[in-house]
């Protein structure tokens, strides 16, 4: 199967490295992580018997860090629990770092409608930060439109004010967290 790609150089070389890896794990009779959700997602979605099979063995599933999954992660989760619905997942849409990976922010943001008897539950309470890094933090994830709306707050005291400080370099970066 050919794609087609143009004249960039840097697409055609990664195809070609990739190609040659799948060429690669197949000669070794090999599978990548990646392969291994793609199969057994295959697999369930052909063979109804071995799904039950496993709906049966994982009558509950917690999946934490949820809002990194990507979409055949999500995919397997929802195949897994789709008998039972016994499931909970863990996560926070304002800390999803991952989509260069391929995490899919959609699988947080569009749980309780794909899941319609699912439960949220916000945790707003910050117990780590001081007054002062919550609000400054809060203003600025506040900006964000793709994410639940939350009441973050926290008990703590404040701190000392909080400080801007510019530097031109890595190493005045880290001189100033180091020596400040």
């Amino acid at each position: 199967m050919e794609c087609e790609m143009g004249d960039d150089y840097n697409i055609k070389r990664i195809a070609m490295v990739y190609r040659e890896y799948q060429k690669t794990l197949k000669q070794n009779n090999a599978l990548d992580f990646d392969d291994l959700i793609f199969m057994t997602v295959d697999l369930f979605e052909k063979d109804r018997e071995v799904l039950d099979f496993y709906q049966e063995k994982f009558k509950y599933i917690m999946v934490d860090e949820y809002q990194d999954t990507n979409t055949i992660q999500f995919k397997l989760i929802s195949l897994l629990a789709g008998k039972y619905e016994n499931l909970c997942v863990v996560g926070d849409d304002d800390q999803s770092i991952y989509k260069f990976r391929g995490a899919n922010i959609k699988n947080i943001l569009n749980f309780e409608s794909v899941f319609e008897n699912a439960m949220l539950i916000k945790l707003e309470q910050n117990y780590r930060s001081t007054k002062d890094i919550v609000d400054v933090s809060k203003q600025f994830i506040e900006k964000n439109r793709n994410r639940y709306p939350k009441d973050m707050f926290t008990e703590n005291e404040t701190s000392a004010p909080i400080q801007l400080k510019q530097v031109k370099t890595r190493k005045d970066q880290l001189d100033r967290v180091i020596y400040d």
